[in-house]
């Protein structure tokens, strides 16, 4: 289980663009978090997650992007959801997230 995750951010952008690859659950939860945690620390933008190449997500993944958006929500930023596998993109709507995050696509 692996992943790998890219930020782009354009300097006048209010987002940090993640683009995360790869399976997003127990043994990767960890990493994310520390990783978006970072990002917030820095500055607390909206943040759009490019998931076209991340093949699985489980519960504990969910739970990192609950709680990074239940952070950034204090400053009225969202999390957007971009381009989601078919299975992924299941998951989100079967755990009705589909309704909390901004799904693009």
């Amino acid at each position: 289980m692996s992943i790998d995750i890219n930020l782009k951010n354009e300097l006048d952008a209010d987002f940090w663009e993640v683009f995360v690859n790869g399976e997003l659950d127990v043994s990767t939860a960890d990493q994310f978090k520390e990783y978006l945690h970072k990002l917030i620390d820095k500055d607390i933008k909206n943040i759009r997650f490019d998931l076209s190449n991340l093949d699985y997500i489980d519960s504990t993944g969910l739970g990192v992007m609950i709680g990074v958006l239940k952070r950034i929500k204090v400053e009225n930023k969202e999390i957007y959801i971009k381009s989601p596998k078919d299975n992924v993109k299941k998951i989100f709507s079967i755990t009705g997230l589909d309704k909390i995050f901004k799904m693009e696509g």
